[in-house]
């Protein structure tokens, strides 16, 4: 079957409100014998007549008057698809959703999306601060054009590129006694109760890591589900908390502070994670782009 052409849509609109042929085709640039047979092929195509015609005047049918509305329909959606994909390719108009590491988003993101924003205001930007398991997730299955993410295992549907190394250190009040110290050793640490995170969580699993290797075992007292709930904890002198670097507050009013750990170096890697074999779109490129110009590391 025949499928309707758009510019056929077009000529059956302009013939029907001039009421004229030879003016249509003037107007659409078409001889009146190639007008006539686009109309007679959407006619066939249709399988009713659209128009009723004699030596001096053109008028609808019943089926073409009842066809006519749904013409300009169909013509004005494909319209501004046209017009939506256009502004697409030219980065005047998108979305681009990120799945990001919540420390990460706030560390990575603000002065990203504000020169993005400058060269392209009219793509807007979607953030999912979840998990890094769930950001990963995210990315392998579309629901994110990317992530930012810790590289925590090795996945074939992705690919990592690094931005930087995140340290741990420990997060004490500035009042607590282990803020007399330079740096902090496991030992020192054995006296007082460790606000952990979730065993769920990526940051945990390099914390449990790293004890087993130094034979370590403190008083995880405390567990929380996000890091800034451990950072509340400590805040209320709680406890101690082992936390990467990029969640300390960078308010200088605030009663935490934190020491480098001593002994036994633990570090997340953060970088990019994209789907390995689907193309990303036109707008999440160019976030990407200035992302790894602004914080990528020779």
């Amino acid at each position: 079957m025949h499928q309707i052409e758009f510019k056929d849509l077009a000529i059956f609109i302009r013939v029907a409100e001039s009421g004229n042929f030879h003016e249509a085709a003037e107007f659409v640039h078409l001889s009146q014998p190639a007008l006539s047979r686009r109309m007679q092929r959407l006619e066939a195509i249709l399988g009713t007549p659209l128009f009723e015609r004699t030596t001096r005047k053109t008028w609808l049918t019943p089926a073409g008057r009842e066809f006519l509305p749904k013409a300009r329909r169909m013509l004005e959606d494909f319209e501004l698809s046209v017009l939506g994909i256009k502004e697409m390719a030219t980065h005047q108009k998108g979305k681009v959703t990120i799945a990001c590491i919540p420390t990460a988003a706030f560390y990575f993101l603000p002065g990203v999306i504000r020169e993005f924003n400058q060269l392209y205001p009219g793509i807007r930007i979607k953030i999912l601060d979840v998990s890094a398991n769930e950001g990963l997730e995210c990315v392998i299955r579309g629901d994110a054009d990317f992530g930012i993410n810790m590289a925590i295992a090795q996945y074939p549907e992705v690919s990592f590129t690094h931005l930087l190394d995140d340290p741990f250190v420990v997060c004490i009040r500035r009042d607590h006694p282990l803020a007399q110290q330079q740096d902090i050793g496991w030992a020192d640490m054995e006296p007082h109760k460790l606000i952990t995170v979730s065993k769920d969580s990526g940051n945990r699993t390099l914390l449990d890591s790293a004890l087993v290797e130094s034979n370590v075992r403190l008083n995880g007292f405390y567990e929380v589900q996000h890091l800034s709930t451990s950072l509340g904890l400590v805040e209320m002198g709680l406890g101690i908390a082992v936390i990467p670097r990029l969640a300390m507050p960078s308010n200088d009013s605030s009663m935490l502070t934190c020491r480098p750990l001593r002994g036994a170096s633990i570090k997340r890697v953060i970088g990019v994670v994209r789907r390995t074999h689907t193309s990303i779109t036109p707008a999440a490129d160019l976030f990407i782009n200035i992302l790894l110009d602004k914080w990528s590391k020779p």
